[in-house]
């Protein structure tokens, strides 16, 4: 299986349990892992025979931006949906890592994987 990935998508959004994390937006970096074939476009050298990466990255950049989730697996989740929509891609990882979520660490992470 062929892979197209979406790497280092940093954001802004409502992410968070406690009140103090719920008052502005955070940001967070997402990366994306979508298995496809990509074979007819790659012969065709025709978008619409391809999976549409920028399509799919506009309709997550519309999602986070209005997302207010608790979690940042729910977040990734409806990423994973997004991805899943187009019928081309079999699976989706999605990796979201929330900096400064924890006292002396980079970053926490969390990673799902979604399939057909």
């Amino acid at each position: 299986m062929d892979r197209i990935f979406i790497r280092d998508l940093e954001l802004r959004c409502i992410i968070g349990l406690y009140p103090r994390e719920r008052r502005r937006k955070q940001k967070v970096i997402i990366n994306i892992v979508m298995e496809t074939d990509l074979r007819a476009g790659g012969k065709s050298d025709v978008l619409e025979d391809t999976v549409d990466y920028k399509a799919i990255k506009l309709e997550i950049l519309d999602f986070v931006g209005k997302s207010r989730f608790q979690l940042i697996e729910s977040l990734a989740d409806g990423i994973s949906a997004i991805c899943l929509k187009d019928p081309r891609v079999q699976s989706a990882t999605v990796t979201i890592d929330k900096p400064g979520a924890l006292r002396f660490t980079r970053s926490v992470a969390v990673e799902i994987s979604r399939s057909r």
